[in-house]
This record gives structure tokens, C-alpha cells and sequence, in this order.
């Protein structure tokens, strides 16, 4: 597999040049890559940062003349795979997609769908990689039409595979419907979210029930249907499968090794929510061990269900967010449990006298829009100067508290849609390692404790050494596992290789806790120390209480880079998802299932040749 060190402009110096200025531009700017070029144009396409414009890539032959066909940068989350020019076209219907597939299968190219390009992992291409015969398809300009069916049983949305979440939720909000339980980003389409197992930070309160049309597992679990374009034999084809077909379990959840044109999910009642911020816990108070006294992540899980701390570096208290099933809006600090007194959790000290109602989604602007102060930070850490760190992050702490106070936003309560959506693309953008730790709901305490302990000190004993390898906040969240009784419509089981599929050998194990630590890309010391860290939680979390299977769009099998371990890419990852699962359904029959889908691997790219032969 190509380094992630070898792109045509390498990554510390794209970032590093500038220092400051340049880094707030790299890391915190707009999302759109650089311009276009049209198939055809005498224009020259701008190289992201080099010394002259990038080279021209070769006209596809025969490409159909109608389907709009054009060279652009390309550029993930992160910014980490940049590549200054690809072949992008804008497929308009689904029978463009098929044409173009069987386009693809005859002149010998690779067809990738495009969605957002919001990840980090090398699904859709390969950094440094030629990409000379591949042509990404984006899916967000036409293929983003969204239905709802709000008299069916149950309830249902068909989307495009580039329908937003945003879109989508926005859509079935006018009929009263949504989804309890979402990611972060609105901006992820749906194709690229069930590719990666996409996920929220929310879980029934102790001794609440699932509402029907609903899952605290991931999206993957909400899809009643998909239409996909697959291989019948003798050309590709749009093929439209069903939850109770055994085959569509692998394409649930499927790293792009699929090209999905349309998909229905179930959906429920919409639910109002409240999140509540704290920043006045002590993270040894937060993170303490199963049973302790105080406000505890345990208990905040049991009394709110929805949860997430983000523990900012070289500082003591965490942000803390709980999200309540809230029905009706707080009206005063001593309103019932159900609405966020949160019972044993203590008062809201320093909380507004009431929640403040919401009405649309990313309601922390602070976090959008960040300081010069801070941006600076981000090119001195990255220019010659990682102790700075000490001080990035509790200045981000101070942004975060001020904020909160500043924008009325410590206690919100809205649409479930308008709480859970908070980062949008002028996020600080990082880079991500960790993973998903699959235990019991008794066990989170223990879990999130003993990481939290563990990295605090091998992050001060690296402080005590000069060496500064993490420099972005730890992120801490829990959901639920796909369970099947969420599915309410014939199903032949969970998506065969999601990280949140039950182990039907550990029937208790019903939560996955999500363990992610940032960073901002070009640190030194960054990659090696993920990679201890992976082996950590690898052999930390593989007992008879847990497991650890890596996030899929995040960093995972660090060697010198992310996704350049050998052994995990071909050995240890295929035995996560052959663990405690049935023979008829786990990663081989999975990589047979694709295979089958699309044998001629135009669907494919060298590292998912590696990860899914």
C-alpha cells in the first residue's frame, strides 16, 4: 500500500508553510476542494500548494458523453489524503450509475462513489496512489432525492446516496418522524454513512424502552431496504434488496466496496431532546470506577442515556454533554428527573433558570469559529514547537466554557436533530485514532476508567520526556449495538461486519463505548503513538467482558502511518469479525458477498485489495 507520506505535496509541508495562517486555512477552512476543470477545458487544474499546476490526468475513453465529467483536488476531513487532481463526474439518475459501472468494467477503470469526504480511512482512494484510471461519482449533486412514507408500517424514508442526514432528518421532521440517535455531522451522505458504520452518542435512559421505528445501534440498523448497482451475471445492474435477504447483511454496512444508489429506513416518532453542558467535573471524578460517588459518566449514562465528554489536553475537566428523551421544555432547575434533574447527579449549579429552546441544529458556534490565538497554536505545534500543546488546550477548555456562557447554550432543548448536530465544516479538523470498546452496560464505568487512566499517564510520561504526541482532546461516547428487535420489518439479522453487531455468544454485551484521541495532523510522535495505543485496547479490551473492533472511518492499524499494519489489515481484522459470530455470516462470507456483487473489483482500490481480497 502506498505511505500516507508520499502525496505529490506532502502533508507537513502542505500544512507546516504559513505556520499560522496556513494552518488556520488547512485545518480549520471550507470543505469545498479546489475548483473544477471540465473534461475537455485548456484549463489547468491548481495543485493544492505546489510549485506549479498539477499535471493534466489522461481523458477516460468513450466516457458517456451526457454524464457530466470534470478533474478536481481531493481532499478528506483531515486533510491527511490530498490528491490535486481526479476525474469526478456527477452520475444524474441511477441508470447513469450503471452505465457508467459498465463504463468502468470495459475501459479497465475503477468507479468510487464520492460522498462528503468526511473521513479519514483510504476507502474511497489512496493518498499518494495514481489514480489516473478512476473516476469518483459524486453522489450529493443528483442523487439526493428524499421520500417519506409516513403511513407505513412502520414509517419509512428512500433516499438518494447522496441525501445528507441533515436533508434526510429535516424531511421526515415535517411528519412528525426522526431518528433518536445520530451522528455529529449533518453533512455525511447516507451512502457514505452505512458505508462506515456511521453512529451516534445516545442510549436509552436506565430503564427506558426503544421507541418503536428507532435504534440506539447505528444507522445500518434503520435500513428496511436498498437498491444497489451490482454485477447479475453478465453486465452490472440495479438490483433492489430487502432486510430479510440474507444478502443484503453485508451490504449494511460495506467500506464502498458497494456502490448503493438508493436506501429506505425505518423511522419513529420524533422526539424532543435536552443536552445539558458541564464543565466543572474533575475527570477523575467523571471517569471514576464502576460504583463510584459523584457525577460520574456511569451515572450520567443511567439517569440521561445520551452521553459524551471531550477531555481537552493538559486540562482537568472534561466537556461534558448528556442528552434527556425530554417531552416537554425544562422550565426551572428543579423540574423532574425525566427532564434533567438528573436524580443522584446533584443541581444544575450555574445552569440557566430554564433550557433555552432551539430550532435549528449546531448550536455551538464557538466551536466553529475559533480564534487567531488558537490557529496560531495549530502552526506552532506543528512548526517546531509541540509543547505548545500545554496551552492549546486549555485554552480550548476556556473557549468551550466562556462559549457555552456566552451563546446560552449549556442546557438546549429542541428536536432530536437540532441537539444531536454540532459539527459542521468549519470544525477544527483532526485527525483521529481509537476505536469501539463492545462490553455490557454494567461494565462502562470499568471501560472508560481504565483507558482514561491509562492514557493520562503515558501522556504525562511523555510530558516528563520533552515529547508532546497528542495535542487534541479525547473523545468519549457510547450507543447501543444493532439488535434485531429494533428492526421493525422481516430481517435476516444484524450488518454482518459493523462494529456495533452483537456477539450472539455474549448475549449481555449491549453497548459499544467509543474511545477516540485527536490530534492535529503533522504532530510528531503522533502515529507511534496511536499505534500504542491500539495495542493497548487491543489487548486490554479481549476478554470475557469485551472486545475491540477499530472504527471504520477513523485511524486504525498504525504502524509508521494509519492503515499500514500488515498483520492487523490481514490477520486481526478479519478475526474481529469472525469472533463469536456464525460461519454463515462473518468476514469471509462478507469479502465472498462483495466479490460476488462486483468481481471485476471496479468498486475497489489497492488498500481495500489488501483489507477485503
Amino acid at each position: 500500500m502506498t505511505s500516507i507520506d508520499e502525496p505529490r505535496l506532502s502533508r507537513r509541508g502542505f500544512l507546516a508553510a504559513g505556520a499560522g495562517a496556513l494552518a488556520a486555512g488547512a485545518v480549520v477552512g471550507g470543505w469545498t476542494p479546489a475548483f473544477a476543470v471540465p473534461a475537455g477545458s485548456s484549463g489547468s487544474l491548481g495543485s493544492l500548494g505546489s510549485s506549479g499546476p498539477a499535471a493534466p490526468l489522461p481523458t477516460p475513453p468513450n466516457f458517456p458523453s451526457d454524464i457530466s465529467l470534470f478533474q478536481q483536488a481531493y481532499q478528506n476531513w483531515s486533510k491527511e489524503i490530498m490528491l490535486d487532481a481526479t476525474w469526478v463526474c456527477s452520475p444524474k439518475t441511477p441508470e447513469d450509475v450503471v452505465r457508467l459501472a459498465n463504463w468502468a468494467h470495459e475501459n479497465d477503470y475503477k468507479l468510487r462513489p464520492r460522498g462528503a469526504m468526511h473521513g479519514w480511512t483510504p476507502l474511497t482512494v489512496v493518498n499518494g496512489s495514481n489514480v489516473e484510471k478512476v473516476i469518483l461519482a459524486d453522489t450529493l449533486t443528483h442523487l439526493n432525492s428524499v421520500s417519506v412514507n409516513a403511513n407505513g408500517s412502520p414509517a419509512t424514508v428512500t433516499a438518494g446516496a447522496g441525501a445528507t442526514l441533515d436533508a434526510i432528518v429535516t424531511e421526515l421532521q415535517k411528519f412528525n418522524l426522526g431518528w433518536a440517535n445520530l451522528p455529529a455531522p449533518g453533512v455525511l451522505s447516507i451512502g457514505g454513512a452505512l458505508a462506515v458504520n456511521a453512529h451516534g452518542a445516545a442510549l436509552p435512559a436506565e430503564g427506558a424502552d426503544t421507541l418503536p421505528g428507532h435504534t440506539y445501534g447505528s444507522l445500518s440498523n434503520l435500513v428496511t431496504e436498498l437498491t444497489a448497482v451490482v454485477w447479475d451475471g453478465s453486465k452490472y445492474a440495479l438490483k433492489t434488496y430487502s432486510r430479510n435477504d440474507p444478502g443484503i447483511l453485508p451490504m449494511l454496512t460495506n467500506l464502498g466496496r458497494c456502490f448503493l444508489t438508493s436506501v429506505t429506513m425505518q423511522a419513529g416518532p420524533n422526539v424532543r431532546m435536552r443536552c445539558q453542558s458541564y464543565t466543572d467535573i474533575h475527570w477523575e471524578e467523571l471517569f471514576a470506577a464502576k460504583g463510584a460517588s459523584g457525577r460520574t459518566f456511569e451515572k450520567f449514562v443511567a439517569e440521561c442515556g445520551g452521553a459524551e465528554a471531550i477531555w481537552y489536553p493538559f486540562t482537568d475537566k472534561p466537556w461534558m454533554k448528556a442528552w434527556t428523551v425530554t417531552a416537554d421544555k425544562p422550565e426551572g432547575n428543579g423540574s423532574s428527573g425525566s427532564s434533567g434533574s438528573l436524580g443522584s447527579l446533584g443541581s444544575l449549579a450555574g445552569k440557566p433558570a430554564q433550557s433555552r429552546e432551539v430550532t435549528g441544529p449546531y448550536n455551538y458556534v464557538f466551536s466553529d469559529n475559533l480564534p487567531e490565538s488558537i490557529t496560531d497554536m495549530i502552526g506552532a505545534m506543528i512548526s517546531g514547537n509541540p509543547a505548545i500543546a500545554q496551552q492549546f488546550g486549555p485554552q480550548m477548555y476556556e473557549i468551550t466554557k466562556l462559549g457555552l456562557a456566552a451563546t446560552n447554550s449549556s442546557d438546549i432543548w429542541g428536536w432530536s436533530k437540532d441537539v444531536q448536530f454540532y459539527i459542521k465544516a468549519t470544525t477544527l479538523r483532526l485527525t483521529e485514532g481509537g476505536g469501539a470498546v463492545v462490553t455490557s452496560r454494567a461494565n462502562i464505568a470499568t471501560v472508560i476508567h481504565d483507558f482514561t487512566q491509562w492514557f493520562h499517564g503515558r501522556i504525562e510520561y511523555y510530558r516528563a520526556k520533552g515529547q508532546y504526541p497528542l495535542n487534541g482532546p479525547v473523545e468519549i461516547r457510547c450507543c447501543g449495538l444493532d439488535q434485531a428487535s429494533d428492526v421493525k420489518v422481516p430481517s435476516a439479522g444484524s450488518p454482518t461486519i459493523a462494529a456495533t453487531r452483537p456477539r450472539p455468544d455474549h448475549s449481555d454485551w449491549d453497548v459499544a463505548i467509543w474511545l477516540n484521541v485527536l490530534g492535529v495532523p503533522g504532530t510528531p510522535g503522533m502515529f507511534e503513538f496511536y499505534q500504542e495505543m491500539e495495542q493497548w485496547m487491543r489487548e486490554h479490551y479481549n476478554n470475557d467482558t469485551a472486545t475491540f473492533r477499530p472504527e471504520w472511518s477513523k485511524g486504525w492499524a498504525f504502524g509508521p502511518n494509519p492503515y499500514t499494519d500488515a498483520d492487523i489489515i490481514t490477520n486481526k481484522m478479519p478475526a474481529t469479525y469472525r469472533a463469536g459470530v456464525p460461519t454463515s455470516d462473518n468476514w469471509d462470507t462478507a469479502r465472498t458477498r462483495y466479490n460476488l456483487l462486483d468481481p471485476h473489483r471496479i468498486y475497489s482500490n489497492n488498500f481495500m485489495d489488501q483489507l477485503l481480497p
